[in-house]
C-alpha cells in the first residue's frame, strides 16, 4: 500500500513539474512582449525632444536590434564550433591530463571583465566591427558549453560504452550513436546559459564600433535622456528573455526522445 502511495506521489511531483514548466515556458516570451511593447508604448506616447528623435525611432531601433541578434548569433556559432568539439576531445583518454588547462583558460575568459576583453583584443588587433566584438565575448560565453560537453560525455554509464564496443562499433560510432546523444541535454543546458550571456555582454560591442543596443543605451546616458536609456536597456532584457526561452525550448525538444 505505502509503495502504491509513493509511486503515486512521485508522478503528482512530476506532472506537477513539467506542467509548471509548460507554464513558464508560455510566459516567459508573452512576460518579454508586454515588457518590450509596454516600454516602446510610452517611449513614443510621450513629447519626444529633438536629441530623443534621432535614437528613438523605428528604423535606429530595428538596426540596433538586428545588429545585437546578429553578434548574438556569431558568438553563438563561434561558442557551438570550438567548445563542442574541444570539450570532446578532452574527454578522450589521451587528452585528460591536458583537460584542466583548457577549463582553466575557459574560466579565466568568464572570469575576466568582458569590456576588459574587448578592449584587449581591439588592442592586438586594432580591427573594429561586429567580428572585433563577437570573438573576444565568444571567449568570455566559452566555459558553459565546454564544461557541460564534458561533463555529458563523462557522465554517460561505462556500461553503455563497453556495449556499443562490444558489438562491434567504433570508438568513434560509440561516440557519436551514444555518449554525445546522451550529452546533449547538458549540452543544450550550457549552450543556454552561454547565450543569454552573450546577449548581455553585447552590448558592450559599441566600443569597438560593433552596433547593438548598447548603442542606444550609451546614447541615452550620454545625453541624459530617460526614454533613450530605459528603451536600450528593456530592448535588452526582452531579448535576453526571448533567448533564454528559446534554448529552454531547444531543451525539450531536441534532446534524445527517451530523456524528455
Amino acid at each position: 500500500m505505502s509503495t502504491d502511495t509513493d509511486t503515486g506521489a512521485v508522478l503528482n511531483v512530476e506532472s506537477g513539474s513539467r506542467r509548471a514548466e509548460l507554464v513558464r515556458l508560455f510566459l516567459q516570451p508573452a512576460a518579454a512582449v508586454v515588457l518590450v511593447g509596454g516600454v516602446l508604448i510610452w517611449a513614443f506616447s510621450t513629447e519626444l525632444d529633438a536629441l530623443e528623435v534621432v535614437t528613438l525611432n523605428a528604423t535606429t531601433l530595428l538596426r540596433t536590434t538586428w545588429e545585437h541578434v546578429l553578434i548574438t548569433a556569431a558568438v553563438t556559432v563561434l561558442v557551438v564550433v570550438v567548445a563542442i568539439p574541444l570539450g570532446v576531445v578532452l574527454t578522450r583518454r589521451w587528452a585528460r591530463r591536458i583537460a584542466p588547462i583548457f577549463v582553466g583558460i575557459a574560466t579565466i575568459g568568464q572570469a575576466a571583465p568582458a569590456i576588459g576583453v574587448i578592449v584587449l583584443w581591439f588592442l592586438l588587433t586594432q580591427q573594429e566591427g561586429l567580428w572585433a566584438a563577437a570573438i573576444p565575448l565568444t571567449f568570455v560565453s566559452l566555459l558553459p558549453v565546454l564544461r557541460n560537453t564534458m561533463v555529458g560525455i563523462q557522465q554517460v554509464d561505462p556500461a553503455l560504452v563497453d556495449a556499443g564496443r562490444g558489438i562491434g562499433m567504433s570508438s568513434f560510432t560509440v561516440l557519436r550513436r551514444v555518449e554525445l546523444p546522451l550529452a546533449v541535454p547538458l549540452i543544450l543546458a550550457g549552450l543556454r546559459t552561454s547565450l543569454v550571456l552573450a546577449v548581455g555582454t553585447a552590448t558592450l560591442a559599441l566600443f569597438v564600433n560593433g552596433g547593438g543596443l548598447g548603442f542606444i543605451i550609451d546614447t541615452g546616458y550620454k545625453i541624459a535622456r530617460t526614454p533613450v536609456l530605459l528603451t536600450g536597456a528593456t530592448l535588452a532584457v526582452g531579448l535576453a528573455l526571448i533567448v533564454d526561452w528559446l534554448g529552454a525550448l531547444a531543451e525539450r525538444y531536441l534532446g534524445p526522445k527517451g530523456l524528455r
